[in-house]
């Protein structure tokens, strides 16, 4: 008896140590080392606050914040171009209101060409409708379904507006260059224009009413054949478009050069 005592306290502590080792080896095994990782989180966590200088529940209010100040600025931003187009609605003497549409589709690979509106037939958008945005215009509903419109932008490579030059007259047509301007080919070789002119639609086109505001011009060629030339810089903001207003065709009357204005 005094043997196995004696046994026992040399080797009783071993057989704990190893019996410790065997069953948190055996824990670690059946818990895949989710043990081990709680410990360690325990651990750790204060460690990270610490180092941190903020609480995470601290993070997280002012992340929140911050996401709803974003929204806030927004809406406010939405909210003042809406108020913008509604007074600029009011102010039109078109026979027929406006629809106020919002761009809502453009491709990357097709930017300066065309976009998609979130409203349609349903609305009372037709093709050929006219469409607007701060600046003047924008271009042309050329496919429409119940609740979505594409619209051709004026930007468009292929677009082209009949257009005059308000201080003067002078008459041309404006194509699109898939920018923030347009090339104006003049009738005239040598037309009466100079930097800085204003440019709207002129009473040759046939697909807009004479007097919607396009840009102004910012250079000239007065030397390039077969006819003078100039960049016109476009008041509406064709790169960023976001609220637009969208006009039905007005009927007119064929005018005496219809091959030459769109």
């Amino acid at each position: 008896m005094f043997t196995l005592k004696r046994w026992w306290q040399y080797k009783g502590l071993q057989i704990g140590l190893l019996a410790l080792v065997v069953g948190s080896a055996w824990t670690l095994r059946e818990t895949n080392g989710a043990l081990l990782r709680e410990i360690y989180q325990g651990i750790t966590i204060p460690l990270q606050m610490l180092q941190s200088g903020a609480i995470p529940e601290q993070n997280i209010k002012d992340a929140r914040f911050l996401e709803l100040q974003t929204r806030i600025v927004d809406l406010e931003s939405q909210n003042q171009k809406l108020k913008n187009l509604l007074g600029y609605r009011e102010k039109e003497a078109l026979p027929q209101k406006p629809i106020i549409a919002r761009v809502v589709g453009r491709s990357g690979d097709h930017w300066w060409q065309q976009v998609i509106l979130n409203r349609g037939t349903a609305s009372g958008i037709q093709e050929g409708s006219i469409v607007k945005a701060d600046g003047g215009l924008v271009g042309l509903v050329d496919s429409v379904t119940t609740n979505t419109s594409r619209v051709l932008l004026i930007s468009d490579l292929k677009s082209q507006v009949g257009v005059t030059i308000n201080r003067t007259s002078a008459k041309g047509i404006l194509q699109g260059d898939a920018s923030t301007e347009g090339v104006l080919e003049f009738y005239e070789k040598v037309p009466n224009v100079k930097i800085g002119d204003l440019v709207s639609t002129s009473t040759y086109s046939q697909k807009f009413p004479a007097g919607l505001a396009i840009g102004k011009i910012k250079s000239l060629d007065l030397k390039k054949l077969p006819a003078s030339i100039a960049k016109v810089e476009l008041f509406p903001p064709i790169r960023y478009l976001d609220w637009v207003t969208v006009y039905p065709q007005q009927d007119k009357q064929d005018l005496e050069t219809p091959n030459l204005t769109k």
